[in-house]
Parts: C-alpha cells; sequence; structure tokens
C-alpha cells in the first residue's frame, strides 16, 4: 500500500528519490517524505501531507539553501496510506531517532509497538509521531554499537507484525540497508548505483535487473554491492531476475488517466495472455506454469480459489468454469475467509490464488496456510517475480504487462481468459471432448477482437454515462456468468466515482433490494445472450415499473431487449462462457467516464491502495 524507495549510487540521491516516489503514486498514499544525508554529517528530512508534487516543491526551496544534500548520493523516501495516526507531517515517513542519526521508512503494520513504545518511554525516549513505525528508529539508535547492520537486525528481532523497511544513518555515508517480513521489498542493480524499492516501477528507468528478498531477509547496499543475510546473520543468496517490460509501459502515453489507457490496452493484454497457450492441434491449452502433467490434473479433484476484490470476482468466473467445462467441484473464498475458518483441505484438493500484484496479504496468508495443510497449490498472478508467484512454485502469469490505475482493468480479463484456458486443460483430463474444447479454444482466440469492438463504441458510452453521472446510487443485476461481472461492474463505479453501487443476483432482486428502487436509481443489468435472458428481461420491466432507469448490457442485434430498457450498451455475440469479458470493459468504460464526469481523482481514489499488503 505504502510506497518505499532508497538510492546509493553517484546521481542527486534527491532527484532519483523524488522521481520513484512518482512512480509509486499509484499505490494509494495520502502523505510523502524523503531523508538524504546533509553537508555536515547529519540527516535531513522533508516531509509533508498531500502530494508528491508538495515534498517535490518544499524539497527544492529546502535545497536551495542546502547544496551540499542535494549533492548527495544516498536517500530514501516513502509514501505512506496512514494506518496509525492521521496523514500529517508529524505522522509521515521516513521517522528520525531521538538523536537524528538513523531515519526509517517502513511499510506494514507492527502488532506489539505500544508494548514497545511504553517501555522505551520508560527509558526516557520521546516520541515524535502516533505512529507504529517510529518505534523501529528508536530501536535501531538503542542497538547501535557502530555495526548499521546488526542494529537493525537486533530491532527486527523485536517486532511482530509485517514490515518492509529501508534505513539510512548519517554514520554510514554510502550505506542503505532494509529487510522484509511480509510487505515486498525488490533490490535494483545498476551501473555504480543500487536501488531499494517496494515495487520495481520504481526501479526500471535505472535498472531492469532486480533482486527480490523474501521474509527473513536483510540486505546491506552500498553503490557497488549488495549482501544478504538473515536475522540469524546466515549469508543468503537470491537470484537475480530481469523485468520484462519497459519503463514506456508505465507512461500514461497521451491518455488523461492510467485506467483508461489500461482499458484500451485490453486487445494487447489478452493477445500476450494467449499467446502460445491456445493449442488449436489437440485441442487443448498449454499452460506449462502449472508444471502438471495429464496424469496429475486428473488427480485434482477439487478447487478452491482465494483472492479479494477484482480478483475475487474473476474467481467466481472461474468456479463456473472448472464446474462446467472440468466437473471439478470449486469453493470461491475471500483470502480472509479461507484462513480465518480454518477450511477443510483434502488430499486431491488444489488451491488456486489469485492476485495482480502477486502481493495482497490476505492472499498469501491463504496460500501459506493452504502449504501447511498439505494441499497443491498454484498461484495466478500478473507480477513476476511476485512473493505469491514464488511460494506457490507453480502456477500461471497473465502477461498482462504492468497496472498502474488502482482500479484494476486488464488484470481482471486476463485473469478470466487464464480460467479459461485452465479449465479447457483440465476439461480435456476428463469429459470434455475435443470437439467441445476445440470450439472454446476458436472462442478464446477472438478475444482480442471482442474487447475492441467494446472499446470502440466509447463514444456511444459516454452519453450514456452523462446522463446518470448525477446519480448517488446504483444498482447491477445480472444471471449466471454475468452475476460475477456485475459484481465487478459496481465495485469499478464505487471505486473511483464514490457513487454508492450494489451487484445482486438478478433473481435477488424481489429479496430486498427492489424496495429501495425509485426514478434515481439506475439499474444496469448485464442481459447478453444466454439461457437466462427471459427471466432477466422480467427483472427488468419490475425495475421500470418501480420508474428505476435501466440501461441494458446486452448481445449486439439483440431485438429483443430495447423495449424493456432506456440505455441500451451493446457488446459482440461471443459463446456465453466469455461474455463476462467484453461485459466488465462496457462497465468499466462508464465508470471511467462518470467518475470523470463528476471530478474525480481516477488513478488515485481516496482510500485505496493498488498492492494491499497489510492485513
Amino acid at each position: 500500500m505504502c510506497g518505499i524507495i532508497g538510492y546509493a549510487g553517484h546521481k542527486s540521491a534527491a532527484n532519483v528519490v523524488v522521481a520513484g516516489l512518482k512512480r509509486l503514486e499509484y499505490r494509494g498514499y495520502d502523505s510523502a517524505g524523503i531523508a538524504l544525508l546533509n553537508g555536515g554529517g547529519s540527516l535531513l528530512t522533508v516531509k509533508t501531507p498531500g502530494k508528491v508534487t508538495e515534498l517535490e516543491a518544499e524539497l527544492g526551496a529546502m535545497l536551495a539553501e542546502k547544496t551540499e544534500a542535494g549533492k548527495s548520493g544516498l536517500a530514501i523516501g516513502h509514501t505512506r496510506w496512514a494506518t496509525h495516526g492521521e496523514p500529517t507531517q508529524l505522522n509521515a515517513h521516513p521517522h528520525l531517532s531521538p538523536n537524528g542519526n538513523f531515519a526509517i521508512a517502513h511499510n506494514g503494520i507492527i502488532e506489539n509497538y505500544l508494548a514497545i513504545r511504553d517501555r522505551l518511554i520508560s527509558k526516557g525516549h520521546e516520541f515524535r509521531s502516533e505512529t507504529d513505525s517510529e518505534t523501529i528508529a528508536h530501536l535501531i539508535e538503542e542497538a547501535y554499537e557502530g555495526d548499521l547492520q546488526a542494529a537493525v537486525v537486533t530491532a527486527l528481532k523485536q517486532l511482530e507484525g509485517t514490515y518492509g523497511v529501508i534505513v539510512i544513518s548519517a554514520m554510514h555515508p554510502d550505506t542503505l540497508v532494509a529487510a522484509r517480513s511480509g510487505s515486498p521489498i525488490a533490490i535494483g542493480i545498476g551501473d555504480g548505483e543500487t536501488l531499494i524499492a517496494s515495487d520495481v516501477s520504481a526501479l526500471i528507468s535505472h535498472t531492469k535487473r532486480v533482486v527480490y528478498l523474501d521474509d527473513g531477509d536483510v540486505v546491506t547496499v552500498t553503490p557497488d554491492n549488495f549482501d544478504i543475510v538473515s536475522l540469524k546473520d546466515v549469508p543468503v543468496t537470491r537470484g537475480a531476475t530481469e523485468i520484462d517490460w519497459d519503463i514506456e509501459e508505465i507512461e500514461k502515453g497521451g491518455f488523461e488517466h492510467f485506467m483508461l489507457k489500461e482499458i484500451y490496452e485490453q486487445p494487447a493484454a489478452l493477445t500476450n495472455a494467449l499467446r502460445g497457450r491456445l493449442v488449436h492441434k489437440d485441442q487443448t491449452t498449454k499452460l506449462s506454469g502449472m508444471q502438471m502433467g495429464p496424469a496429475d490434473l486428473a488427480h485434482i479433484d477439487r478447487f478452491i480459489i482465494a483472492a479479494c476484490g477484482t480478483s475475487l470476482y474473476a474467481g467466481m468466473v472461474g468456479k463456473y468454469y472448472l464446474e462446467d467445462f472440468a466437473s471439478i467441484p470449486t469453493d470461491v473464498l475471500q483470502a480472509a475467509e479461507f484462513r480465518d475458518r480454518n477450511p477443510i483441505i483434502q488430499r486431491d484438493s488444489c488451491m488456486l490464488a489469485i492476485s495482480q500484484s502477486g502481493e495482497t496479504a490476505d492472499t498469501l496468508a491463504a496460500l501459506r496456510e493452504a502449504i501447511r495443510k498439505g494441499a497443491t497449490v498454484m498461484g495466478l498472478c500478473n507480477v513476476v517475480g511476485s512473493t505469491i508467484a514464488r511460494e506457490a512454485g507453480r502456477g500461471v502469469y497473465l502477461h498482462a504487462g504492468p497496472e498502474i490505475g488502482v482500479a484494476s482493468t486488464k488484470s481482471f480479463t486476463c485473469q478470466v481468459a487464464v480460467l479459461a484456458m485452465m479449465s479447457v486443460l483440465l476439461g480435456r483430463t476428463r469429459r470434455l471432448s475435443a470437439e467441445a474444447a476445440s470450439r472454446m479454444i476458436a472462442e478464446l482466440a477472438r478475444l482480442p477482437e471482442l474487447a475492441q469492438a467494446v472499446i470502440d463504441q466509447e463514444p456511444s458510452i459516454l452519453s450514456i454515462a452523462e446522463k446518470y453521472a448525477h446519480c448517488e446510487h446504483a444498482f447491477f443485476i445480472g444471471r449466471g456468468y454475468m452475476y460475477p461481472a456485475v459484481l465487478e461492474g459496481a465495485l469499478k463505479l464505487k471505486e473511483i466515482s464514490y457513487i454508492h453501487a450494489e451487484g445482486y443476483h438478478a433473481a435477488e432482486l424481489k429479496h430486498g433490494p427492489i424496495a429501495l428502487l425509485n426514478e434515481d436509481i439506475p439499474v444496469i443489468v448485464a442481459v447478453p445472450e444466454s439461457a437466462g435472458k427471459a427471466k432477466t428481461i422480467g427483472n427488468m420491466q419490475e425495475c421500470r415499473a418501480r420508474k428505476s432507469p435501466v440501461i441494458a448490457i446486452a448481445t449486439e442485434g439483440d431485438t429483443d431487449i430495447a423495449a424493456h430498457c432506456d440505455d441500451l450498451i451493446t457488446v459482440p455475440r461471443c459463446q456465453e462462457f466469455l461474455a463476462p469479458i467484453p461485459v466488465v470493459i462496457a462497465e468499466q468504460l462508464f465508470a471511467y467516464h462518470v467518475a470523470r464526469l463528476r471530478g474525480c481523482e481516477i488513478d488515485q481514489p481516496k482510500n485505496l491502495a493498488k498492492s494491499v499488503t497489510v492485513e
């Protein structure tokens, strides 16, 4: 959720860190700060609530007076999403130790910070902030005896909770120390410079060679080297990963917002997700990352999908696929519920953890619980080298490219596409016929053109959004495959426009929600060609009878729908099982334009973060 970056090298560290913080803005934050070496062998910190641009202005004014600090090649920076204490200047990171010799930036939550704080106060320590994080700086000062890494390790051993932490000291002018436990940290290896960040997007303009820390790792960084040890002071080796995307992919590229750019990228993202995976001649799919042959796949007799948010709704579509085409009973659980309920794991169960970032804290905790219970586990992630991908050991990458907008778009459609391919692969080890699989594969190959056909309708979707942007409430309803699609549509609208939006199974309309309908509450109905279309049309009539405007998302050329709605968005004709993809793209465009018309901050909606790394 928060963002961290550190730099040790030959460039102006202040400039590198501020630029890195801008790359991390998409993660969600409410304050920002930087700590760097000052000319007199001390640390200079600049912190402010608000945006990185405000920090940049204040830092620029400060460096105009302190020119030596501007030349420093060592600095750390942070964007904070408030947990303990309001987003104020005092609560912003980095936090200084009492003597001013150490500064820390921290992602995560320290669960025992109150006990530590009380103990330190009893020893004479004075705290400046309300945060849990400041205790780390105090512990490092207390433990320091000339070895920065040793002091950090001593401090970390006293913590309970999660952390991705980076430390700078005035007494070690070319060294950074960082560590992780539950919150991601990556090392960027450059030419005469080394960077540390919570997200590779902050590193990509300097290097594509990255080393990911595992939980319990502590790294000491200089411009030319880095060394990793465990909390038990045992040397650790971690392999380097090459980032497979370019800086242009995290630029807006002429679009007003990242979200709109990423909606428009969906045809290309789907092409990449499908590339090399549709095996027409054998009427199957190839997902080599699953690392399981037909005999292994045939032994799976139950799937458990764990996910959060948008990934949870993709998992719900996946449940339909796995049951309908692979005949495998499938449960979909919110990831926190998976762990808290102590679920039953049978011998041939497979747990699938779905997370765009691969760092979602609740989903990672669910994965680890499944591993402890002896389940076969897989990950479905977008970010190569992410923690879920590494710890699962098998699974599938989306290859959707970086997603910067907080509201997920292309990750959902690619997740659904991959889940469909998984169902074909698994189905072919069971009762899915070659003929049926061949039809599914041919339809999957059409996904990029289906996505483009919806995107081409943006002007008409905008005109409909203009009619309803003033509304403060909305309902979304659908049946079958459309049920998770409308849940995702409602989520998109509430995330970025702050409209109260609810998604319901259409059959649930009469079981409560219908009591709220009136002329000020539009109902968005996903009703493409399907077995349940006639019943959904009945629901549309019920809504209109109560004066609620009805916006239908229906199949192009369907002559049955127009008479039962006030506005119509069409999607291209396709097999029913893939209809969630074009329908959700239409919902994304509708939500985007409603939010834009309302003047909302679309890429960084309030109170939200791209990667939720705390539970």
